[in-house]
């Protein structure tokens, strides 16, 4: 069953999760519904993309609204496909919301255990994760293209978790809409970080189509890093939503040769006031 379900045009909502807690926010947009035009048409989140700002921060205050989450309550990072993760507190709230000049610099992960903050990520291929740890309110959300799935951003979530007392089998992940293997070709250099990254005796996440060209999985490459990082596979859900397939649906950096816009993931938990 698809774990990412369309609540409306613009949002998919991780509905398993969702139902469990009442209180969690955790999903996708879509690139329907907002006000960007051209390349960006309709509902680009990204600020880095040359769109108009003014277009930009419209379209956030529609998926606050429709999430019923203030975007003075949400976080952003200056995503630079690596696997730095930031641990953020209430004291961070608005960075990098409606601007990207203040947003976390060097940063592809988010995570916490407080409620009333939004964690979001910008994404157009790359693969989101999405992350819960329930038994200790611990949330989180990374940005995985390839770069920072072979340096296995995955795992550092993973890790970090551990270091808050949060056990590999504790912990629950989603593996969101993202590009998927026919249409992800890729050069022998990336494969070889990849094959780097693997486990003796795994499935191979990649297939050789031409000489020295290959469709890869980094969907499977993920959930294989977290089964390596202890993540039972039972915890693990994943999409089958492709970014390049669906042209109506989403932004493709790939489809579209780097013209495009960007959909956002998105995590948190409401504040106690909020669900009284």
């Amino acid at each position: 069953m698809e774990p990412f379900v369309l609540k409306n045009q613009s949002i998919l909502t991780i509905e398993s999760w969702c139902k469990q807690f009442p209180e969690l926010i955790a999903g996708f947009t879509t690139k329907s519904g907002g006000c960007s035009i051209g390349d960006y048409e309709s509902l680009n989140l990204g600020f880095h993309v040359n769109d108009d700002g003014l277009n930009v921060c419209s379209n956030r205050e529609k998926v606050a609204e429709l999430l019923k989450f203030p975007l003075k309550s949400w976080v952003g990072a200056e995503q630079i496909h690596d696997s730095m993760l930031k641990k953020v507190t209430k004291a961070d709230r608005g960075k990098g919301s409606n601007s990207y000049d203040d947003s976390f610099k060097g940063t592809d992960g988010f995570y916490t255990d407080e409620e009333g903050i939004l964690l979001t990520l910008c994404f157009a291929d790359c693969v989101p994760l999405f992350f819960i740890a329930p038994e200790k309110k611990m949330i989180g959300t990374a940005h995985a293209g390839w770069k920072g799935t072979v340096g296995q951003i995955a795992k550092q979530m993973i890790s970090s978790w551990g270091r808050e007392g949060i056990k590999p089998d504790q912990i629950f992940v989603a593996i969101g809409p993202s590009i998927c293997d026919k249409c992800y070709i890729v050069d022998k250099y990336v494969i070889n970080f990849v094959e780097n990254t693997l486990e003796d005796g795994g499935v191979l996440p990649y297939n050789l189509l031409n000489e020295g060209q290959y469709s890869l999985n980094l969907r499977e490459l993920n959930r294989q890093i977290l089964h390596a990082a202890g993540v039972p596979d039972e915890n693990i859900l994943v999409t089958e939503l492709c970014s390049s397939c669906n042209r109506e649906e989403f932004f493709s950096h790939r489809r579209d040769h780097g013209k495009s816009g960007r959909m956002l993931s998105f995590i948190g938990w409401k504040e106690t006031s909020d669900r009284l």
